[in-house]
C-alpha cells in the first residue's frame, strides 16, 4: 500500500483506534470492531467467477448492539455486460434498506444468512468482494477538512491503487462531476449538491462492476438530480451494476429495470415498474356528464364493473382493471342513454399506488 493512503487525519486515526484497528488492518486484515476496514484490491482479472454478481439471503446484522433484519436480493448473473441491471431497493424508514446495504459492504456485521458478490462471500473473500462494489452512503462521510482530490487519492489507496495510477482517474472524476475547479478545496465548503456529486465521485475511484447508491440524490435541486441521472444512465450502460435506495417514485421508474419494495426487512413485492403496475391490475374512468340526474344509476350498477357516482358537477368514477379496454363499452352506455359527456379521463394506476398497497404506507412515512 501507497503511503498516502496511510496519510489519516487524527480524527480518521481516533476512529480507528475506537474501532479497535491498526495501519495492519488498513492493510487487509479485519477490523477488531463491529465494522470491517477495506483492504486492498484484489488482482484484477480479465474475468469474473460464475455465479450471481450479487445475492444477499435473508440477511441480519448487528448494528450498536442490535439486531437488524436486512432483506433477500439478487442483481444478476455473470453472463455478459447485457445482462447487468439497475435495481431499486424502496420502502419506509425503518424497512431495512440501509441496513441491507451495510451487510453488503461490511459496514454492518453479518450475524445470520450469507452474501456474495461473483459468488465469493463476502466474509471469506472480503478483498475480493469489497473490490467489485463502490458504496456512496446517504451521509457525508469524508473528512471535512481535507481538500477533495486528496481525498478521492486516499480512496483509491485503500483499494490498492498507486497515487500514480489514481491521479488521472481521480482528475476524470471530477471533471466528469464538475468539480475540477474544486479539487483543492476542502469538503465543508463546498455546497450540499456538491458534496453528492463528491460523495459517488468517492464510490466510482476504484471503477467498481457494483455501484451501491443510498439516497443518491436526497436534498439536490431538480436541475442536479436530472444531471445525476443522466450520468447514472451512462453509467449503467457501460456496464456497470446499480442497487438504490431512493424515495422518490419517479428516481425508480426513470433509472430501474427492476424495483423491490421493502417492508420490515422482507421484500414484499419485485418486478420491472411496468409489472409492479399491472398486478395492482386497477384503473379508473373518470367522466363528467351534463345535467346528471341520477336516473341511469340502476342500469349504470349492472355493468360489469365497479362504478362509484360523484352526484355534485354531474362526474362518475368507474374503477376498472382495464381502463383502455372498458373506455369504449362505457362511453358507448352513456352516450346511447342521452348523456352528454363533457369530459373523460383515464387514470391509470401508479408505482406509488403499488407501494402503498403492498406496505400500507406512504413512500415518506
Amino acid at each position: 500500500m501507497q503511503l498516502h493512503s496511510l496519510e489519516l487525519c487524527r480524527s480518521q486515526a481516533r476512529q480507528l483506534q475506537r474501532c479497535g484497528c491498526t495501519l495492519q488492518h488498513l492493510l487487509g486484515r479485519q477490523c477488531g470492531g463491529d465494522q470491517r476496514c477495506f483492504g486492498r484490491m484484489a488482482q484484477r482479472g480479465t474475468g469474473h467467477p460464475a455465479g450471481a454478481w450479487l445475492q444477499a439471503q435473508a440477511c441480519t446484522g448487528l448494528r450498536r448492539g442490535q439486531q437488524h433484519q436486512g432483506c433477500t436480493i439478487g442483481l444478476g448473473r455473470d453472463g455478459g455486460r447485457a445482462q447487468r441491471m439497475a435495481l431499486a431497493c424502496m420502502g419506509v424508514n425503518g424497512a431495512g434498506k440501509t441496513t441491507t446495504i451495510g451487510i453488503i459492504t461490511g459496514l454492518v456485521r453479518l450475524e445470520e444468512g450469507s452474501v456474495s458478490v461473483f459468488g465469493k462471500d463476502i466474509i471469506r473473500d472480503y478483498r475480493f468482494t469489497r473490490s467489485k462494489i463502490g458504496l456512496s452512503p446517504q451521509e457525508f462521510t469524508s473528512d471535512w477538512f481535507f481538500p477533495i482530490e486528496r481525498l478521492l487519492i486516499f480512496q483509491a489507496g485503500y483499494y490498492g491503487i498507486s497515487k500514480k495510477e489514481a491521479q488521472p482517474r481521480v482528475k476524470e472524476l471530477l471533471e466528469k462531476f464538475g468539480l475540477a475547479e474544486k479539487s483543492e478545496t476542502k469538503m465543508r465548503k463546498l455546497s450540499g449538491g456538491m458534496k453528492r456529486r463528491f460523495q459517488i465521485a468517492k464510490a466510482l475511484v476504484n471503477d467498481p462492476d457494483i455501484l451501491i447508491l443510498d439516497e443518491p440524490t436526497a436534498g439536490v435541486d431538480v436541475e442536479l438530480r436530472h444531471m445525476l441521472w443522466d450520468f447514472l444512465r451512462e453509467l449503467h450502460q457501460q456496464g456497470k451494476t446499480i442497487l438504490l435506495t431512493t424515495h422518490y417514485i419517479e428516481e425508480a421508474e426513470q433509472l430501474c429495470e427492476r424495483v423491490s419494495i421493502i417492508n420490515d426487512g422482507l421484500i414484499v413485492s419485485e418486478g420491472t415498474p411496468r409489472e409492479l403496475i399491472k398486478s395492482l391490475g386497477k384503473g379508473s374512468i373518470e367522466v363528467t356528464l351534463s345535467g346528471w340526474d341520477g336516473s341511469l344509476e340502476a342500469q349504470i350498477s349492472d355493468f360489469d364493473f365497479v362504478y362509484e357516482p360523484e352526484t355534485d358537477g354531474g362526474r362518475l368514477i368507474f374503477s376498472v382493471d382495464n381502463p383502455e379496454r372498458e373506455l369504449t363499452h362505457i362511453v358507448a352506455t352513456l352516450s346511447s342513454n342521452g348523456c352528454h359527456i363533457l369530459e373523460v379521463k383515464i387514470n391509470k394506476s401508479s408505482l406509488e399506488d403499488v407501494f402503498v398497497a403492498m406496505t400500507g404506507r406512504g413512500i415518506n412515512d
